[in-house]
């Protein structure tokens, strides 16, 4: 059974919604069947709505995890609209369908074995060549990313750049989807950030600080008792733990220091 009948059966087991007191329904086709559903939904809360289960595609509900893209039609419009379906509100009569993955082309790589440069990238990804600078991967981002501009960074071998530009991508692959080059923008991306965080970008120090600390064991018995701890004790800890203020300067630290 596909996953569409598995959410039509999921749909159609559910309880009848009452709807005799809504008013501000509109309508709304979901692979091809017909709801009323609030105006003020998402498309994500939409679906729930309407009686479906969503057990893939729904991720963090936040914009963050990129995992709900969605394509969809609008009556008498010829082209195909896409976004996050836990941003994107429902409109009259759209037709929608969600589409959790887009397939892309993803290199293997070493990334101490790479330089961060042109060559490297177009090994990697031969396709990046083929861009034509259409913008439509740019017009298609729900995180409003310049992407047609960090892929003409990553052309130029400007690696810090494109990473720079592309560090709110959150993986959807709406882009990629779009792109009549058949690019995977979001890949590209992806190693221009690891390239920059290796090979460009200084080591932090108060990273291997931390790592220092952890091998010699400092937090070995700090780590037992939470571990050994009964349930009421670990809820006291975490009621009265110290809050960290929202206008804390960027440094603050807790008074007690037995965990940093």
């Amino acid at each position: 059974m596909s996953t569409a009948e598995q959410l039509q059966d999921l749909s159609q087991e559910s309880a009848p919604l009452d709807l005799s007191e809504r008013t501000d329904l509109v309508p709304i086709f979901i692979m091809g069947k017909k709801y009323d559903v609030p105006s003020t939904l998402t498309i994500q809360k939409a679906l729930e709505y309407a009686g479906y289960q969503l057990i893939r595609g729904c991720g963090c509900r936040g914009g963050i995890c990129g995992a709900c893209a969605t394509v969809y039609r609008m009556p008498g419009s010829p082209r195909i609209f896409v976004g996050l379906a836990c941003q994107t509100l429902v409109q009259p009569s759209m037709y929608l369908t969600m589409v959790p993955f887009f397939p892309a082309n993803r290199a293997v790589y070493n990334i101490d074995e790479i330089q961060p440069d042109a060559m490297a990238l177009l090994k990697a990804y031969p396709e990046l060549a083929k861009c034509m600078g259409c913008n439509t991967c740019a017009k298609s981002c729900p995180m409003d990313i310049q992407v047609m501009e960090y892929i003409s960074a990553a052309l130029r071998g400007d690696v810090e750049r494109a990473a720079e530009l592309s560090m709110s991508c959150v993986m959807c692959g709406i882009c990629a989807s779009r792109c009549p080059a058949e690019l995977g923008q979001y890949n590209i991306a992806i190693l221009c950030r690891r390239l920059t965080a290796r090979h460009l970008r200084p080591k932090a120090q108060h990273v291997a600080e931390m790592v220092a600390r952890i091998e010699s064991g400092a937090y070995e018995e700090p780590l037992r008792k939470l571990i050994t701890a009964d349930l009421e004790t670990l809820r006291k800890l975490y009621v009265e733990r110290e809050m960290e203020p929202h206008t804390a300067p960027e440094m603050w630290q807790p008074q007690e220091k037995t965990y940093l």
